[in-house]
């Protein structure tokens, strides 16, 4: 929970920041966003650990693609940010990799 706690600060305290500007050039920043968006799901699929099953997978990949979303839409008050729809196609296909992962772990342990 710690780790979805300060993924979420890093994301919109972070992001309000002018130095967020452009920190990581295109079209890297997808991969950035992927990424953390992988980690992201895998925490969420981690701190749901009393929730069995698809119902914990749906929790992560829903949890973790509305945050990107969220983050999309703050970024339309953030001077020098604007959402964008390729970003938040990185952070739903992170949210994928994520969920495959965390299946992958699932099956590893059964």
């Amino acid at each position: 929970m710690l780790l979805v706690l300060g993924i979420l600060t890093g994301l919109f305290a972070g992001g309000a920041h002018p130095v967020a500007v452009n920190l990581v050039p295109s079209p890297w920043d997808k991969l950035v966003h992927a990424v953390i968006f992988a980690v992201l799901t895998g925490a969420i699929g981690g701190a749901a650990s009393g929730i069995p099953g698809w119902r914990r997978v749906g929790l992560a990949f829903l949890g973790a693609t509305l945050i990107g979303l969220f983050d999309e839409c703050h970024q339309m008050y953030l001077p020098g940010r604007k959402p964008g729809w390729d970003d938040f196609a990185a952070d739903v296909t992170g949210s994928l990799i994520g969920i495959a992962l965390l299946r992958a772990e699932w099956r590893r342990r059964n």
